[in-house]
């Protein structure tokens, strides 16, 4: 592979686009006419987004009336954290919203729910719930949300989604998931999740950035709508709906729902990955290594070699990687999902995310290997025999 050739490690921060998809876009662009309207070219408008909204609802496992489409992830967490939910048309109050510690900035800001009414569910240091702490939460709360992701954005960590959905519904709270990682990556299930709400979005698997969804289990049990005005979406979601970026998020979910079948295959990328990974330097801690993960997921560490410096390196090789704790500003901060699984602040500003997908082919994880020893090598030479 030429060096000059750029590669692309960092999926879960944003697939690139699938040429279907942008088909889909383009036609959907040279056709006139908004969804609400009534005649020819709005009922075509509105024929693409209910085509759409069945392939999303396959993907998420759901009814078709379920899903609600929404600008992206952090729109559909902050419709589904509010203390007001409808049930059946009556207002259905929530007095706390509880969440773990490692949950994304647009979970971790709360939503809707004040300061003082949000709980923090520790996590042990595999980055997994702590469910004694969740059920001893349940049981001094009297009416709560929780909200907890499915797949952890930084390390790819899998909660155990049978015992916390069970603890939520023996306690009747409701449940929200932030499934914007799992979705295309691992069978999304809501009915064994017992999750009465999960966020979708469609960059993280191929579709156009600025399109996600809320999908709910019940379509008689819904949060309050964030956004008023000319009842679109099923009055859950006002506002004229894009219908371009709607197409391609449809055409995203059939092709991820397909993408399922190569799990195992992008695993063991992975895994030759991280083992090059650690041949190369044995003391580099791969996080969550001994819990289920992501297939497509691998972040690791390693002592002296801090991640702002190793993404720049990597960078003028032409490799694109993310640190585990990018933030919106683009700068490299502390993680604080390794914070919360009890790593120091120093392994925490080191955390590098590769993350694979759709596109992902062995020459992609070549060139990684390739440039990983120059990266050592220039910034700490002893990391070569430093065992773990």
């Amino acid at each position: 592979m030429p060096k000059s050739e750029p590669i692309y490690l960092d999926h879960n921060a944003g697939a690139p686009m699938r040429p279907t998809v942008r088909d889909a876009m383009i036609d959907a662009l040279n056709d006139t006419g908004n969804a609400s309207s009534v005649h020819g070219h709005g009922r075509k408008a509105r024929g693409r987004i209910e085509k759409a909204r069945q392939r999303v609802a396959r993907l998420c496992g759901a009814k078709t009336r379920a899903v609600t489409f929404v600008s992206g992830a952090t729109e559909a967490n902050m419709t589904a954290l509010t203390p007001i939910w409808q049930d059946q048309g009556a207002p259905l109050y929530l007095d706390k919203l509880i969440r773990s510690a490692v949950e994304h900035p647009s979970v971790l800001s709360g939503g809707r729910f004040a300061v003082k009414d949000q709980r923090v569910v520790p996590v042990d240091s595999n980055g997994i719930v702590d469910l004694e702490e969740l059920a001893k939460l349940l049981d001094s709360e009297d009416s709560c949300l929780v909200s907890i992701m499915a797949a952890n954005n930084e390390t790819g960590v899998i909660q155990p989604f049978a015992e916390i959905g069970a603890l939520v519904r023996e306690n009747d709270a409701l449940f929200h998931v932030d499934a914007v990682q799992a979705a295309g990556r691992m069978p999304i299930d809501m009915e064994a999740w017992h999750a009465d709400a999960v966020s979708v979005s469609a960059h993280k698997f191929g579709g156009p950035q600025g399109i996600g969804a809320l999908v709910v289990r019940s379509t008689a049990r819904v949060p309050a709508p964030l956004i008023n005005g000319g009842g679109q979406e099923n009055w859950r979601r006002s506002g004229t709906e894009n219908v371009a970026a709607i197409a391609g998020f449809g055409e995203a979910a059939e092709r991820a729902l397909d993408d399922l079948d190569c799990v195992e295959q992008i695993g063991a990328a992975r895994d030759r990955l991280e083992a090059g990974i650690q041949a190369l330097c044995p003391g580099a801690i791969v996080f969550g290594k001994d819990a289920p993960r992501l297939a497509n997921t691998t972040c690791f560490a390693v002592e002296g070699i801090p991640a702002e410096t190793a993404l720049i390196a990597f960078d003028l090789e032409h490799v694109s990687v993310s640190s585990g704790s990018a933030c919106s500003s683009g700068k490299v901060s502390a993680s604080h999902v390794l914070s919360a699984m009890g790593y120091s602040e120093e392994i925490a500003r080191g955390a590098i995310r590769v993350s694979l997908g759709w596109d992902t082919g062995t020459r992609h994880i070549d060139r990684f290997l390739e440039v990983w020893p120059k990266i050592i090598d220039r910034l700490n030479p002893q990391a070569r025999t430093r065992a773990a």
